[in-house]
């Protein structure tokens, strides 16, 4: 639902079409970002890391959902993309920690090309995101 007197901002109770086109939005973005997160990162990063990492501050309506985030994790590393280690944890259960691939990182840039082919091409059609 938008509120006019808020210049278009989504706010608490977002309809369905608003929700399920950030699923569909999302779905690559999060696997850019978290390959992106990851050949940035010093050293391999667990879940929850990433997911406090990769939080927005729209509580009401987030980009990318923490329970989006673990599937997307294992689809990466099923296709080697990323691979992982489970290591204990002092204050839990074990962790497992993830890192880039060589094949990740290639992958990264080929979709760092698209991304931004696609945004500018977007951009072009919707115009100046700051114009909402």
């Amino acid at each position: 639902m938008v509120d006019p007197s808020r210049s278009g901002e989504v706010y608490d109770g977002a309809v369905a079409t608003d929700r399920k086109f950030l699923k569909e939005l999302s779905a690559g973005i999060t696997s850019l970002a978290l390959l992106s997160i990851l050949q940035n990162a010093d050293e391999p990063m667990y879940g929850y890391q990433i997911a406090k990492f990769m939080e927005d501050e729209d509580e009401n309506l987030p980009l990318i959902k923490h329970g989006v985030l673990y599937p997307v994790l294992r689809s990466l590393e099923k296709n080697d993309l990323l691979s992982s280690i489970v290591e204990p944890s002092v204050s839990g259960p074990p962790r497992r920690y993830y890192n880039i691939t060589d094949e990740g990182k290639q992958t990264l840039q080929r979709w760092i090309g698209i991304w931004k082919r696609t945004s500018i091409m977007v951009n072009r059609i919707i115009g100046d995101v700051h114009d909402v």
